[in-house]
């Protein structure tokens, strides 16, 4: 089953940390004198700042941490509007207390015999 809230943390931390990284990346990329080697010195730097964001400022463990810095990588603010309407709004998860069903929609034992 897939974890939504697990991944939805996920991306909101990275929109977080996707313009940190990159204004990071615009300061420092003038110490390259070949622009060959900038792609792989931003999945670099967004992994380890990835893993550093999350360890400070959220309990986003170690492994999901990593997933933080390759979706700031990606691009976490395109593949959360891309998933927009297939994930629940943070204030949808956190005002869920119980989930409510019907008396009509209830299969009772005793009435399929």
């Amino acid at each position: 089953m897939l974890k939504l809230q697990y991944l939805q943390q996920m991306l909101i931390s990275s929109i977080a940390l996707s313009p940190i990284t990159c204004a990071f990346i615009q300061k420092t990329k003038c110490c390259f004198k070949s622009s060959n080697y900038i792609c792989l010195y931003s999945f670099v730097v967004n992994i380890i700042i990835g893993i550093i964001f999350c360890m400070t400022f959220t309990d986003v463990g170690f492994p999901r941490s990593i997933w933080v810095g390759l979706f700031s990588f990606l691009g976490a603010d395109t593949i959360y509007k891309s998933l927009e309407g297939k994930l629940p709004s943070h204030s949808d998860l956190m005002n869920k207390r119980s989930i409510s069903i019907s008396r009509k929609k209830l299969i009772n034992k005793g009435d399929n015999q």
